[in-house]
């Protein structure tokens, strides 16, 4: 039991279900636990900018082929677009046979839109020029400032091309940037520690706020989301995972920590350094798992994908508004490109999906008001899709351009460990006498492959 328990995994789920308990039974108390959440994702936040830096520079800078880089960067853009546009595609299709929001027939003029404010005012500035715009930095302290991905990815890309440029002068600075990246991925391993504390305290304070009542309010809603989050990861990236060649079942098993840390926070944001670490363990080589995985939250958003088809459409439905074929096409294509802009966080999705509406103009934008109660729960669905779209992804990816160590993968996957984590066996003294006498000598197990 005891060894059970002392597994992250286990120690996360317990939080959850203490929390959802604390929240049901008082819930004053379980929205005063908020800041539990709250911190434990800033510490994480904390340290995004430095691991992605330091990840990418570090294994770009050891790259020998350049032109790698380009080609990965390439395919990786291909395999983002087609998969997260299969997100809302299967959005789409799943939304129209349930139809969550027949039948309700809301007055628009009745809702009350003034809650929606804040993500609509966000939304007015959320075009595609700006979201180009802004991947790159005023400066280099302001990207690290305001802990912007994309924009820390852009320097840390051209950083690390130059300092490969440069060549043996730069080593010294490279293995200096590589033993910082160490210490910091040990302190992201402390700081994980705390993610059961976190998980009880956004668990608790999201049941405490909203309650169960309006799960069974809007429940086939959430059902829609939730289906359709399944048979997308089943249906889609299953086969993915086996063209790859792997198994999408043991993949799961080896990011459960992860999963069970999203399912806590709701937010994939929160474990981005660790999947950075887990998809070079599992056989990816480090520039692309620098690359791919950070790149991953914005333009590979499956999760994210799938809501806003489901978000739009069911809008529509439960307002009467009509929309024909065309209109939901039209409606995919803009989310083609608006999906791209959010960012992993919490409440992302509600401003481009504000954006979105506004955009379009035959959906009401104030017809958002009747997914606020809900969307905190389907955020759960969400980040774990996003998540698991982003290992496979990664992954994928990576043996797309002949960067993923199959060996270590199958290792990484079965549970093995590394050749240079198994201790050699002890002779007994006649087996070694005997090896003396034969004039042997014994050899140590290879080192772990390297990419």
């Amino acid at each position: 039991m005891k060894r059970i328990l002392g597994k992250l995994y286990v120690q996360v789920l317990l939080a959850v279900i203490l929390g959802a308990v604390v929240g049901v039974a008082v819930p004053e108390t379980g929205e005063a636990l908020k800041p539990l959440g709250d911190a434990f994702i800033k510490l994480i936040k904390m340290l995004l900018a430095p691991v992605i830096f330091l990840t990418v520079v570090t294994g770009i800078a050891k790259m020998e082929n350049m032109k790698e880089l380009g080609r990965v960067g390439l395919r990786a853009l291909i395999y983002f677009e087609v998969v997260s546009t299969l997100a809302l595609v299967v959005g789409l299709v799943v939304v129209d046979v349930f139809k969550p929001g027949a039948g309700m027939n809301i007055d628009i003029a009745t809702l009350d839109a003034s809650s929606l404010d804040t993500y609509t005012t966000a939304a007015k500035h959320t075009t595609f020029m700006d979201f180009v715009m802004n991947i790159i930095p005023n400066t280099i302290v302001d990207a690290f400032a305001k802990g912007n991905v994309l924009q820390i990815l852009l320097f840390s890309v051209l950083l690390g091309v130059a300092l490969a440029q440069v060549g043996p002068r730069a080593k010294f600075f490279v293995d200096t940037l590589d033993s910082l990246m160490q210490g910091m991925f040990r302190m992201v391993n402390m700081i994980m520690r705390l993610a059961p504390i976190g998980a009880f305290g956004a668990i608790a304070f999201t049941i405490g706020k909203y309650g169960f009542g309006s799960l069974f309010s809007l429940g086939k809603l959430m059902a829609c989301v939730y289906l359709t989050c399944i048979v997308f990861v089943i249906f889609v990236l299953g086969p993915i995972c086996r063209m790859s060649g792997f198994s999408l079942w043991k993949f799961l098993r080896f990011i459960k920590e992860e999963l069970f840390t999203v399912l806590g926070t709701s937010s994939s944001e929160s474990v981005l350094p660790q999947m950075i670490s887990k998809m070079e363990k599992a056989g990816v080589s480090k520039p692309v798992a620098g690359m791919v995985i950070p790149a991953s939250l914005t333009f590979n958003p499956d999760g994210q994908a799938i809501y806003y088809t489901i978000a739009a459409i069911f809008i529509a439905q439960a307002t009467n508004t009509p929309l024909t074929l065309m209109d939901q096409l039209i409606v995919l294509a803009v989310l083609m490109f608006t999906s791209k802009g959010s960012a992993g966080v919490t409440g992302s999705g509600f401003i481009i999906l504000a954006a979105t509406l506004a955009s379009l103009g035959t959906i009401p934008v104030a017809g958002m008001v009747l997914l606020l109660g809900v969307d905190r729960f389907m955020s759960e669905a969400r980040a774990i899709t996003n998540t698991i779209g982003n290992g496979v992804g990664t992954m994928a990816i990576a043996k797309w351009v002949g960067a993923l160590d199959t060996a270590k993968m199958n290792r990484a996957l079965n549970g093995q460990p590394e050749p240079d984590e198994v201790a050699p066996p002890v002779a007994s003294q006649s087996a070694s006498h005997d090896a003396h006498s034969n004039g042997s000598q014994q050899v140590g197990l290879a080192p772990a492959l390297k990419v």
